[in-house]
């Protein structure tokens, strides 16, 4: 098991930045299945770490957590055909269909996230729906000081211009009614990774969104019973 990154990771990484061809990648399968199987093992004492604090998580197989090295270049102009990241999902239901936590790993850009990204718009509208409703309790999760200190605010990468329809333009949480995500960004560097504590550090920071996560899930669990 590992309880933190070793420079095996970035090397690799740094390597597939450079060397982003089918060939290389083929040449150098070996180096790729060695960081893979690092990064797994440590994922697993991650998720391991983090039932202490949320039981669902134990049900995950890590493995099945890791995101693939092949990117989908169909609709994309960029053709290089693998990430130059590792990531793993963590509790995120297919197609965003529930909150949970992400890790990603990339040489100066890796980072932790917590909450819902981009769901559907069934489940986007019933979230909205929740906020404004029960607007105190939502804000409790986001203004509490562990919170704070690790995401500060929600990210507003994707906002609408407007207070979405079906809600009223003066909605005291219309700011956060326009969001069509829910999450938190913590941002980490390669030493932060690689320190010896950098499992319970992290689930340190996942937990401090727990109580987000939560509060996403609910009108999600009752629109599915």
């Amino acid at each position: 098991m590992a309880s933190h990154l070793s420079a095996k990771i970035f090397d690799f990484l740094k390597l597939i930045d450079k060397n982003n061809n089918r060939e290389w990648f083929n040449e150098n399968k070996n180096v790729f299945l060695e960081a893979q199987s690092e990064f797994q093992y440590f994922v697993e004492e991650l998720i391991s770490e983090m039932g202490k604090f949320d039981k669902d998580i134990l049900k995950l197989d890590a493995k099945k957590s890791l995101l693939r090295i092949y990117r989908d270049t169909r609709f994309s102009k960029d053709k290089t055909p693998y990430k130059t990241y590792f990531g793993a999902s963590l509790g995120m239901g297919k197609m965003n269909s529930k909150s949970g936590f992400y890790l990603h790993v990339e040489p100066g850009k890796s980072f932790l996230g917590s909450g819902i990204y981009l769901p559907d718009a069934p489940i986007l509208k019933e979230i909205r729906k929740e906020i404004s409703l029960f607007k105190d309790d939502f804000l409790k999760t986001i203004e509490k000081k562990e919170f704070k200190k690790y995401y500060g605010e929600l990210d507003d990468e994707h906002t609408l211009k407007n207070v979405p329809q079906g809600f009223e333009k003066d909605d005291p949480m219309a700011e956060y009614l326009k969001l069509k995500s829910f999450i938190g960004v913590h941002h980490m560097t390669n030493k932060d990774l690689m320190d010896k504590n950098a499992v319970k550090n992290i689930s340190k920071i996942f937990e401090a969104a727990k109580p987000l996560n939560d509060f996403l899930d609910t009108p999600i669990f009752n629109t599915q019973n």
